[in-house]
């Protein structure tokens, strides 16, 4: 419907939404619009117009890719305008929100939060109603907090209640289709390809075209096609791309013909769809890769990249290979074997703290639903009260008024006022962004590579702390001065004498951990235990049989410092060429092991005895000993239990 000011006769606009869920009709409560959706501008109410202005502007200037990533947050505003449900009849509000967009389905949606995850959040913001329409199978439990997306049987539903859902789908289609109201369709989330581009670089598309504009392909033997040399190759000023300026290679003549060559290029998709294949075979000037050496080396082993590949060039090429395997090309259906998506290393962490309409100040612990917000004057961060609802914005504050307590952050001048700490994706507008340039000149490109890898999992969000890296730095300092010396040796600590036991058996640990580590590309665990070697080092010397293995497990890590460390103990060729490291597994073993020893569950001895003894010499030690003896004695000993190398248990009574 239009906005509840519209004179009586003014034209009401219609909404077409695609759902794969017609069964949850009855349970749409509110619609959502993407922003840019041209129907806003027709259904917007004259109060609303500022604020839905200044949303449609912010989410303006985000990518698709920023949206969808940042969907967990749930912004949105109302137009002022409703829709009418046409099962019901009822009216429901149209919202605005960018985790809607205007390239998938209609660019609108029917939001139905009981069944819908993303409309379950967004509705709890903007308290929106909630209502069932599938009950959930019988033992199926639902989170309080969660929406339910399965099948089950459709109540509240007057045209299919008790119905399964495969039956009501059916039935509501059928229904809607019978007034006029709906149809069946189906749409494919691949969309068309743009395949073309506007501009000088990128490889040339192989296609003449006729004064009609027909298109023939080149022969295969005219291939590869390649672009011709020019001096200026920036953009015309008109439609037509740089290419149509090689007017002696644009135009072709064939048998009294005359065609023009197409002046678009192709994107750089193109290349990087299929590098992996030309990587396998760079110089084959027949095809694009031997058949043994593909069938050899594919697929790939491991895919790192961002989430964001997941939408781009991980899709495009799948897609790509997909093509080559149904035409015989490749041997295999997908050319990926293992994909990790790296997390995003956000920004520094920011604390806001929020003030109620007095400018008192409002503890964290009192709101919910705490998350950015679209403003004329940028994003901000907002709150609404737990109790009545109403709307708080954070204020940015700075660290030194911050205090770190057990359960967060507080305010240091008032511990009872909880502060927000978050850290944002990092962009100019925010002023949050960290230079590499800067941080390898003033820490160097070792200290600045260990730091990344050792900030968490590789696969997790992680806040950047510019004077976390001192840690890092001080780190490969430590292993200067306990292989080298100070800054100004010229030889080496390293000794020819034979390890410690326990030292040996440290090291062939750390071989076994880094090597381990680093194939499940667990870098901040392998890096961990370098350091834990690091610090068991001799003062009075390294033996060369500890130093060097030190340096090829440190070398992937910080490739610079190891290299020179490598040429400090008089090798000649760089390390890349050395063997990795291997362990000894007879060496891992302790000679001895503590025992813990607890009497019906409490701790009365620790034992030292040899790693290699049996069970029974073991409990023999533990009931023998000194500590133990006087809570066993005139007792029965009713039950033994050894856990090895951990633990005995003795129950009496």
């Amino acid at each position: 419907s239009s906005p509840a000011d519209s004179p009586p006769d003014a034209e009401v606009p219609t909404l077409t939404v695609y759902t794969t869920r017609p069964d949850t009709l009855y349970g749409a409560t509110y619609m959502v619009l993407a922003p840019e959706h041209p129907l806003v501008d027709r259904i917007v109410a004259p109060d609303r117009l500022d604020e839905v202005g200044a949303y449609r502007k912010a989410a303006a200037a985000r990518s698709e890719r920023e949206r969808m990533a940042d969907a967990k947050v749930k912004t949105g505003v109302f137009t002022g305008a409703y829709a009418i449900n046409p099962m019901n009849e009822e009216k429901i509000p149209v919202y605005i929100a960018d985790y809607v967009l205007m390239g998938y389905g209609t660019g609108a949606i029917m939001a139905v939060p009981a069944h819908d995850q993303r409309d379950y959040d967004f509705a709890v913001r903007f308290n929106l109603p909630i209502r069932r329409v599938v009950q959930p199978p019988e033992g199926v439990a639902v989170a309080d907090n969660a929406a339910y997306e399965g099948d089950g049987i459709a109540v509240n539903s007057p045209v299919i209640d008790g119905l399964p859902t495969p039956a009501a789908k059916a039935r509501i289609v059928e229904y809607l289709e019978n007034l006029q109201l709906g149809r069946r369709s189906v749409k494919y989330k691949l969309r068309d390809w743009l395949f073309s581009r506007q501009r000088y670089w990128g490889e040339p598309i192989p296609i003449l075209l006729d004064e009609d504009l027909n298109p023939t392909a080149l022969d295969e033997s005219e291939l590869p096609l390649v672009l011709p040399e020019l001096d200026d190759f920036k953009p015309t000023g008109t439609p037509e791309p740089p290419l149509s300026k090689a007017g002696g290679w644009v135009e072709v003549i064939r048998n009294g013909k005359v065609y023009r060559r197409e002046t678009n290029t192709m994107p750089q998709w193109a290349g990087s769809c299929w590098y992996y294949l030309r990587y396998l075979d760079p110089r084959n000037p027949d095809r694009f890769v031997n058949p043994a050496l593909e069938k050899y080396w594919m697929p790939v082993d491991l895919y790192v990249g961002g989430v964001e590949h997941a939408v781009l060039h991980l899709l495009y090429a799948r897609f790509w290979h997909k093509v080559l395997f149904d035409l015989g090309q490749v041997s295999t259906p997908e050319p990926f074997s293992r994909l990790v998506n790296q997390g995003l290393i956000l920004g520094e962490t920011e604390y806001h703290f929020f003030e109620d309409e007095n400018g008192r100040p409002v503890s964290t612990a009192d709101l919910r639903d705490i998350g950015e917000e679209a403003t004329p004057n940028g994003a901000v961060l907002v709150g609404f009260d737990k109790t009545t609802g109403a709307r708080r914005t954070g204020k940015r504050i700075d660290e030194v008024l911050v205090e770190k307590r057990a359960d967060g952050f507080v305010l240091r001048a008032d511990p009872s006022i909880r502060v927000d700490a978050r850290s944002f994706k990092m962009s100019k507008s925010r002023g949050n962004v960290v230079n590499p340039d800067d941080l390898i000149r003033d820490y160097g490109a070792d200290c600045f590579r260990l730091y990344e890898m050792y900030m968490g999992p590789l696969e997790a969000q992680k806040p950047w702390n510019t004077r976390d890296i001192v840690g890092m730095q001080r780190f490969l300092a430590s292993v200067w001065r306990n292989l080298v010396g100070d800054d100004e040796a010229t030889g080496t600590r390293v000794v020819e004498s034979a390890p410690s036991a326990d030292l040996e058996r440290m090291l062939h640990r750390t071989i076994r951990k880094v090597g381990d580590d680093i194939e499940n590309l667990r870098f901040n665990t392998a890096i961990a235990e370098l350091i834990k070697l690091n610090n068991a080092l001799p003062r009075e010397g390294v033996p060369r049989t500890i130093a060097e293995p030190m340096i090829l497990l440190l070398a992937p890590f910080a490739p610079h410092l190891a290299e020179e460390l490598w040429e400090r103990l008089g090798k000649a060729d760089s390390l890349a060429w050395v063997q990795w490291p291997r362990y000894d597994p007879d060496k891992l073993a302790d000679e001895v092991m503590e025992i813990p020893v607890q009497v019906n569950g409490k701790l009365r001895d620790k034992l030292t005895v040899p790693s290699d003894f049996t069970e029974e010499q073991v409990l023999a030690a533990a009931e023998t000993s000194a500590k133990v003896l006087p809570h066993i004695a005139g007792k029965s000993i009713r039950k033994r239990l050894y856990v090895p190398r951990k633990l005995v248990n003795l129950v009496v009574g």
